[in-house]
């Protein structure tokens, strides 16, 4: 019975890592092969070869954000952006919906922002007990002018989900900077602590 636990806990450390990535990628795959549907009936690639290949609207959703990006990039195309958001900004509803995503998006994807690019050491949900956070900015406006002191925003992130957390402010000096990247913080997230992120300070020199 011993033998039979010990091949059977095996097999899950095997098998689930692989089913669970298969099972991610398809989902990932499945959804963006949804945007084939913008294409003409007569250039689908279901229609053209007879049968489906997944992962032709992985191509299309690149080819869209390159073309988005390069046409963005150059005077007209930001003087286009421009445009597009004092047009929306105009609508009521839609208006505190698209101004509130594109300020997290532009946080988030901005080269120069500092959102979730440092994880740190916090003290939560209580003092003496510590959890991996990420910082996504400083308190500003009437939050900062209340606080009075040199605090950071930071997301604690749930275990295993690192989609759902909370948004704390705390003082930038009870924050401990870690020494390790984004990637690294998130599997240690995720695994609950059991893929623990290497020692900087061990890895091994390179002689030049």
């Amino acid at each position: 019975m011993s033998a039979l636990r010990k091949w059977l806990f095996t097999g899950l450390l095997v098998i689930v890592p692989g089913v669970i990535t298969i099972a991610v990628l398809n989902w990932i795959v499945g959804t963006l092969d949804q945007t084939l549907q913008i294409l003409p009936g007569a250039w689908q690639p279901d229609k053209l070869l007879g049968f489906h290949i997944p992962g032709f609207g992985v191509l299309l959703t690149l080819l869209i954000l390159l073309v988005v990006g390069a046409t963005a990039s150059n005077f007209a195309g930001r003087k286009l952006v421009q445009l597009g958001d004092s047009l929306v900004s105009r609508i009521p509803v839609v208006r505190s919906i698209y101004s509130s995503v594109k300020q997290v998006s532009d946080t988030l994807f901005s080269e120069s922002g500092n959102a979730f690019r440092t994880a740190v050491l916090v003290q939560w949900p209580r003092d003496g007990v510590w959890t991996v956070a990420f910082i996504t900015g400083t308190p500003n406006g009437e939050v900062a002018a209340y606080l009075r002191d040199e605090f950071v925003s930071v997301y604690v992130p749930t275990t295993p989900n690192p989609t759902g957390g909370y948004f704390v402010m705390v003082r930038k000096s009870d924050c401990v900077e870690l020494d390790m990247s984004v990637d690294a913080a998130l599997k240690y997230i995720i695994s609950m602590g059991v893929v623990a992120p290497s020692d900087p300070a061990l890895a091994p020199v390179s002689s030049k």
